[in-house]
């Protein structure tokens, strides 16, 4: 899980245009908005879009959206969890 919780913090990176942070400086239990990296909804429907193209999953609501989109561990565990085999 060490290494898909490294490969998400290069993904949000990228994927948000954050050029200017490293992998390092991302908690990855810290919250994603507001307090943590401060993201906004417009972050949010981007994170999404990531996990339906990169890992073929959809979040299905806008509680379970708030669940996974949490921290980079609760993205990657829900990955973990509804990978497909």
């Amino acid at each position: 899980m060490e290494q898909l919780v490294q490969k998400l913090k290069e993904e949000i990176i990228e994927a948000l245009n954050l050029s200017e942070m490293k992998p390092g400086q991302i908690d990855e239990k810290a919250p994603l908005f507001v307090d943590g990296l401060g993201l906004d909804s417009i972050d949010a429907l981007e994170l999404t879009v990531l996990l339906e193209k990169k890992y073929g999953l959809k979040i299905l609501t806008a509680e379970e959206g708030k669940k996974v989109l949490y921290s980079v561990h609760s993205m990657a565990e829900f990955i973990t969890a509804n990978k497909k085999a």
